[in-house]
């Protein structure tokens, strides 16, 4: 069966919160959680962006066996991968064999912010893989230099090191995508059930290697209550692929979703109380063969979630 974890949504929760959700998820019964990485939230409503790796700092010192992952980082554009290397080193001495480094090739939303050009998606794509190669030369240790298509790291070192280098998790989004994770991570992190996607990735080298799922759900006492939530506080969830990308405020997210309503929500959110349909929605993900699947419960009412799944899902999983 597989592991069950958590989201913790730093675009909805401020950074002491997100400790303390963490430790709540722990006591629950999740055995990992998710970490949003951003600069801003997908619109002001959610009203939160923390540093993301601050807040693994404060979690490190809060829970005992909750394994961690960024989902995701972008090493690219807003932050050099030399700097990334940096901080996910010391967040997995500070998470001995708990932590994982989520990547992915990143949204102008978050990106845009030092006023670099945005560029097409294989580019994107292309920096991503280069980064993760200055990453892996930086966690080998020793003194090292990177001159390549994209970025040049010279005469740099870490000094303070975990054990064993975190795996290195890509965020895939197309067979591209898929591929470049098969390639050059340690696992693969997707937000549908798409079986193809885990069999490309399997066959083109990802063999044995853990698969991500995350889901969103907004749990209320009732269907109406759940959907209202969820349009509130995610309205983004029905934003398209190539919007969901490129767009670069808040603001533009909202206003691409002035048009939604909470039907619309509906088809990409699992709303309200009923245990089965939760279930379903994560055993779509395990039939389509990821071995990990973390839940993103929308808007304000965690303790509500927690006591639900505690309850009503997770022992049905176990």
């Amino acid at each position: 069966m597989a592991a069950i974890g958590y989201t913790l949504s730093s675009e909805e929760q401020g950074p002491e919160a997100l400790v303390g959700l963490a430790e709540r998820a722990e006591q629950v019964g999740f055995s990992f959680a998710g970490i949003s990485d951003h600069f801003h939230p997908w619109i002001d409503k959610q009203g939160n962006s923390p540093f993301v790796w601050g807040v693994l700092g404060a979690i490190s010192q809060r829970t005992e066996r909750l394994q961690l992952l960024t989902g995701v980082t972008c090493p690219t554009f807003r932050v050099h991968p030399a700097i990334v290397a940096h901080a996910a080193a010391t967040a997995a001495a500070l998470l001995p064999g708990r932590f994982s480094l989520g990547v992915g090739s990143g949204e102008n939303l978050n990106e845009h912010v030092l006023g670099e050009r945005w560029p097409p998606v294989r580019e994107r794509q292309a920096r991503l893989e280069e980064a993760i190669e200055v990453i892996r030369l930086l966690w080998e240790g020793g003194l090292k230099s990177h001159r390549g298509e994209y970025y040049r790291v010279e005469n740099a070192r870490i000094y303070s090191l975990p054990d064993e280098p975190p795996p290195i998790l890509v965020a895939v989004a197309g067979d591209r995508s898929v591929d470049l994770a098969a390639r050059a991570g340690d696992g693969l992190v997707g937000t549908a059930p798409k079986a193809d996607s885990v069999e490309r990735f399997r066959e083109n080298g990802g063999e044995g290697k853990p698969t991500y799922g995350q889901l969103h759900v907004c749990w209320a006492a009732s269907e109406e209550e759940a959907k209202r939530t969820a349009l509130e506080w995610w309205p983004n969830a029905a934003v398209s692929g190539s919007h969901f990308l490129e767009l670069p405020l808040p603001a533009h997210f909202e206003e691409a979703a002035e048009l939604v309503g909470e039907d619309d929500i509906a088809e990409s959110v699992v709303c309200g109380p009923d245990p089965e349909r939760h279930l379903a929605a994560i055993r779509e993900f395990i039939d389509a063969g990821y071995d990990h699947v973390y839940v993103h419960q929308i808007g304000p009412d965690q303790e509500g979630f927690f006591d639900f799944y505690e309850r009503s899902v997770l022992p049905e999983l176990q």
